[in-house]
């Protein structure tokens, strides 16, 4: 087996290596990728994006969102978290046998004092019954990767903010995310476990893995990511994961049905969103108006779904004059967020 350190804290970037990695270079045996990235989502790559998300939260705490190649659900990671990934031929292992990726894995924790780790269900592992580590899995031309999180000391803090499902979402194509309960590994370690660091607890992995006492003694199984290889890295992170037609346009189509009752009238909007733009809008309600606010819902449509946007999209509209008494601002907020 070889293996990768990856030296980037962007999700983004570390899912370039990975797919470069998996598609461009040939190895002889497996190979380990070992990763962890500061505060974002990954979605699944059938998911709806906004509908996995509280974009408010998002934006405002400044979280990266990218899609993975991998179905799946949606996860949150920040710097607590170990990432791993396991790329072999694909006629190596069956699609869809996690287990025999992440058996190692805990089987290693229970050397370091984490007795009741287990594989369980179809693709998690789990610490006294809680989950601590979820895995996706991805073929092409010949090679899988199965990668997969570790929960050393996430902040927990931040899971039900940023992947709480707005009540207004209502329908979907996408396949949504299954909460669970989850946990930190750190306090099942044993004590001398107990004040790692994620480098130092992927650094004891690693060396579980290959069954070795020191790194020095792998060190002939690292793969270095040369130059020529990151800038074909860099492509893919322009042309895929930062990419917002990939991230949010990939979305299936959802409908909304946004509702509020204002002073001077009630606006029921219902909209249908696909490829993450505005394909289908209506408003209905007992507002007032001097004009037709089927004015509006044509300059909406083909409009990128996000707050930015339809503000921009309605910039030149004096939205008075649709929805008599009832403040602009209230609007756009009301059809976004």
């Amino acid at each position: 087996m070889y293996y990768v350190i990856m030296k980037s804290h962007d999700i983004r970037r570390n899912l370039a290596t990975e797919q470069y990695l998996m598609n461009n270079k040939q190895f002889d045996e497996p190979l380990l990728l070992f990763y962890y990235e500061g505060p974002c989502v990954i979605v699944g790559r059938n998911q709806n994006t906004q509908e996995e998300l509280n974009q408010d939260y998002v934006d405002a705490h400044h979280i990266v969102v990218t899609r993975r190649l991998s179905g799946g659900g949606a996860v949150y990671q920040d710097l607590g978290n170990l990432c791993f990934s396991f790329v072999v031929d694909a006629d190596s292992e069956e699609f869809g046998d996690f287990k025999s990726f992440t058996q190692p894995i805990v089987d290693a924790l229970h050397q370091m004092g984490a007795t009741t780790a287990e594989v369980s269900g179809r693709n998690d592992m789990l610490v006294d019954g809680k989950k601590f580590s979820g895995s996706a899995m991805y073929t092409r031309d010949g090679k899988t990767f199965s990668h997969g999180t570790l929960m050393l000391d996430v902040d927990q803090s931040v899971l039900p903010e940023v992947l709480k499902v707005p009540a207004d979402k209502l329908a979907s194509k996408g396949i949504q995310s299954v909460r669970s309960r989850v946990t930190n590994l750190r306090p099942y370690l044993a004590p001398e476990y107990q004040q790692l660091t994620v480098p130092e607890f992927r650094d004891i992995l690693l060396l579980r893995l290959f069954g070795a006492n020191d790194l020095s003694e792998i060190q002939d199984r690292q793969y270095q990511v040369t130059a020529e290889d990151q800038a074909a890295i860099d492509q893919l992170y322009e042309n895929i994961y930062s990419n917002w037609d990939w991230v949010y346009g990939k979305s299936p189509a959802f409908t909304l049905k946004k509702r509020q009752h204002f002073t001077m009238g009630t606006i029921d909007a219902r909209l249908t969103v696909t490829g993450g733009k505005i394909s289908a809008i209506k408003f209905y309600g007992d507002f007032f108006g001097a004009k037709d606010v089927a004015d509006l819902q044509t300059a909406l449509l083909g409009v990128q779904y996000d707050h930015e946007h339809v503000v921009q999209a309605l910039a030149t509209f004096d939205l008075n004059a649709y929805f008599t008494g009832i403040d602009a601002e209230a609007l756009t907020n009301l059809l976004t967020r």
